[in-house]
């Protein structure tokens, strides 16, 4: 429950209790719900400051007593527009049903599931086995009194077949009646909407055979005298409750199968701490609960707890496990102006940061509502079960009437009987339960698989095209290299040493702001070279910088800085192009007037791209680098990695435009990128990958997100979606074996050649087997290796 929503409940439940405030007595406001209060010497109160607080209930109080800085400062009323979405119920096959409260889908009749994951009890699972539990217990003694004989327990001999008949009754009646209650509601509903489903079979099969047998017990004389035996007719009230029992088997496994698959969201969840430990303007500190964290607020994070929430360190420097983002098991070192993020783990320092992003604004809380929403999406496969189950069901009960009138026209004595059990099995072996659950098992299972890997599936759609993408365009900087520029390269060529070519440059660089100038100063720094102090410092945009370095004139550029100088390069070009044609970014560095060496900067290649490729390749997929570089810098970087092809100078919109040529070809294309200036192409592919960490991670446009950043993540997510689909299709073939197998055999089909039927019972095993077998196969995914 979202913290607005605590309060309103506050305000609900203590509203009451005013209605009797005598007229003209002071009043106040509680600042936690913001209610009226009477202030009188038996008011609830709390001194705070310099100020008093009045309470309307024992609850407020409780909630004022735990943050009072809180409520007092006004900062209640800041948390609504932040706060996470209250719970809401949907329907994993129907995602445009929303209610406000658990109940079933109108449309399929499958269970709602809370959109986020909590930790309160799942109710339905709850009930549903409680009901499961009474079945059984009625089924096992059914079970005896009808079919006793076989296994030598003659307990219908012994007791008599007319008590035998009523004790029969008296233990299914409960159970229908009971028990079988949302069966009922829910097939009552389907007829209503006008969408039959598996609960229309459900409940004409058990209804059926209940209504038979209560008509048998108690007005036996209605029956023509070849339906009886020994003046007595036969019932089906072990096959009503054997069936409920069943399903109520399958319905608990399916409940409990879709509550595992919330479990990688409920470990999201649970990497961001209940408390957060909030600094106030007079410097004391204590622990808030989270859901009372504003964003401006200052919080401080002791080694080894987790950040609370997003925001920027003001004070103070520590490392931080960035893994639950990046994927990368190295701390990243983290200083006054840099970005903390929350649900990742401080190591060794403390820090001060103040909050910018809190509730559902957070990065944590994206990811999570991500996955979430992938848990609830629907493939387009599914349409293909829906489909099927909007032909079937009618079909199946046209069958089940087929039958029946056949068995009583043709069949042998009692026919009635007979037609009423064979119309009866249709119905139940015929119910698509592992139909529907065919799609919905496998694409929740899959995408809390994808979140352990760090593979965040942003909805099935895209999980299912990704198993169909043959072609992937990829931006270089930050998705094939790192993304951070580094010095490679110090060339000495008159007779100055490397060290003194270096030392020149990046003393010069100290006072740029040009992004390669950090590259070369935190190489020189790397080799711990010390740096003389710069004066005439001047930048020639778009060429370089020169100024003076212990006396000496200094250049640091390209060719046209040092032909504006009127300084040769001659000596220096062919190292230059060399360096070049290796996609590093040479500058020349002058002294005096007189080219002395070069440094090169390069954004260096993930250690992961290579290999990464090279799987993509295995996979059949063809990769094409665009990006906004040089050309000779790109087709070094893909002549290194073997890439397909190269297009590069590309611009955002060049590259959606790329997106669009490829799928009029006939491509499946994914486009994998940095989510910002990718977005459109994003967009347009099959299927957007964003790439990287923070902000991009939310990324709209983007199907898939990759939390490590790097390719690898997409051969991962290329692999968790063929076996996805692949899973999805082997569920199917599971649901349409047993349908199709099992109607024509229920409706009779083999007696006249084999004397064989199946009796409803059975075809109630069969039918729950069949849901057994799609969720077994479903939960394979969960030992994906990825």
């Amino acid at each position: 429950m979202s913290q607005n929503a605590h309060h309103q409940h506050d305000h609900a439940n203590c509203g009451h209790s005013h209605m009797s405030e005598p007229s003209g007595a002071p009043t106040a406001i509680d600042p936690v719900c913001g209610m009226s209060v009477t202030v009188n010497p038996e008011a609830r109160s709390r001194e705070y400051g310099d100020e008093t607080f009045n309470f309307c209930s024992d609850g407020c109080q409780s909630k004022f007593d735990v943050d009072p800085w809180f409520y007092a400062s006004g900062n209640v009323s800041k948390v609504g527009k932040h706060a996470a979405p209250g719970s809401q119920w949907t329907c994993p096959m129907h995602p445009e049903i929303v209610r406000d409260e658990p109940g079933a889908c109108p449309i399929c009749g499958m269970a709602l599931e809370p959109m986020l994951p909590s930790d309160e009890p799942n109710e339905e699972l709850t009930d549903f086995t409680r009901r499961l539990w009474f079945s059984a217990a009625a089924a096992v003694p059914l079970v005896i009194l009808t079919m006793g004989e076989m296994v030598g327990l003659p307990v219908r001999d012994w007791v008599g077949h007319q008590l035998a008949v009523y004790l029969e009754f008296l233990l299914a009646t409960p159970i229908v009646l009971w028990a079988a209650r949302p069966f009922f509601q829910r097939g009552l509903d389907s007829i209503k909407n006008r969408s039959p489903n598996m609960w229309t079979l459900i409940s004409l099969g058990v209804g059926a055979a209940y209504l038979y047998s209560l008509v048998a017990t108690f007005l036996p004389g209605v029956f023509p005298e070849q339906y009886r035996m020994d003046g007595m007719v036969g019932t089906y009230y072990e096959a009503a409750v054997v069936i409920v029992a069943l399903i109520f088997v399958g319905q608990v496994l399916e409940l409990r199968a879709r509550e595992r698959t919330g479990d990688a969201i409920r470990a999201l969840m649970d990497l961001a701490p209940k408390t957060a430990r909030r600094i106030l303007p007079d410097g004391s500190e204590y622990d808030a609960p989270l859901e009372n964290i504003v964003a401006g607020d200052l919080l401080r994070v002791r080694p080894g707890d987790s950040v609370p929430v997003d925001g920027e360190v003001v004070e103070g420097r520590s490392s931080i496990d960035e893994s639950m983002i990046t994927g990368e098991p190295v701390p990243v070192e983290k200083t006054e102006g840099d970005r903390v993020t929350g649900g990742t783990i401080n190591k060794n320092g403390t820090f001060a940061f103040r909050a910018d992003a809190v509730g559902s604004d957070t990065v944590l809380a994206q990811i999570v509502e991500m996955v979430a929403g992938a848990r609830r999406s629907r493939a387009p496969i599914q349409g293909l079960a829906d489909r099927v189950s909007e032909i079937f069901v009618p079909t199946v009960v046209g069958v089940a009437v087929l039958a029946f009138l056949t068995w009583l026209v043709f069949g042998p004595n009692p026919a009635f009987v007979f037609a009423v059990a064979a119309a009866v099995s249709v119905l139940i072996i015929a119910c698509p339960c592992a139909l529907g659950l065919a799609t919905p098992i496998s694409i929740t299972t899959a995408a809390g698989r994808g979140a352990q890997a760090g593979v965040l599936v942003k909805d099935a759609e895209a999980l299912e095209r990704m198993a169909r993408v043959d072609t992937l365009i990829v931006d270089k900087t930050g998705t094939l290299t790192e993304g951070k520029p580094k010095l490679t390269n110090a060339v000495a060529l008159a007779d100055m040493a490397e060290e003194d070519v270096l030392a020149n440059a990046a003393a010069l660089e100290r006072g740029s702001e040009h992004p390669l100038a950090d590259a070369i100063v935190e190489g020189a720094k790397a080799r711990n070279i010390v740096l003389d102090k710069v004066s005439d410092f001047d930048a020639v945009t778009g060429k370089g910088v020169t100024g003076s370095v212990g006396g000496r004139q200094v250049a640091l550029g390209n060719a046209a800085l040092m032909q504006s100088l009127k300084i040769e390069t001659e000596s220096a070009d062919a190292t230059a192009d060399k360096l070049r044609a290796e996609g590093k970014t040479a500058m020349f560095v002058a002294v005096d007037g007189r080219v002395v060496g070069l440094v090169a900067v390069a954004d260096p290649i993930k250690a992961t791209t290579e290999g990464a490729i090279r799987n993509l390749h295995a996979q059949g997929i063809r990769v094409i680098m665009a990006t906004g570089d040089n050309q000779r810098t790109a087709e070094a970087v893909a002549a290194k990695l073997g890439i397909d092809e190269v297009r590069a100078g590309v611009l955002p919109e060049g590259k959606k435009a790329l997106v669009d040529d490829l799928r009029a070809a006939g491509r499946s294309v994914a486009m994998a990128g940095d989510g910002v200036n990718d977005a459109p192409a994003l967009a347009a592919a099959d299927v957007g990958i964003a790439m990287g960490t923070g902000a991009d991670v939310a990324v709209e446009s983007a199907g898939l997100t990759l939390l490590g950043g790097d390719l690898t993540g997409i051969v991962r997510a290329r692999k968790l979606a063929k076996a996805t689909l692949r899973n999805i299709k082997q569920n199917l073939f599971f649901a349409f074996v047993y349908n199709a197998a099992g109607v024509p055999i229920a409706a009779g089909v083999l007696y006249p050649v084999f004397g064989l039927l199946l009796s409803p019972m059975i075809a109630a095993a069969a039918m729950s087997l069949s849901s057994v077998s799609v969720i077994a196969n479903a939960l394979r995914l969960r030992r994906l290796e990825l």
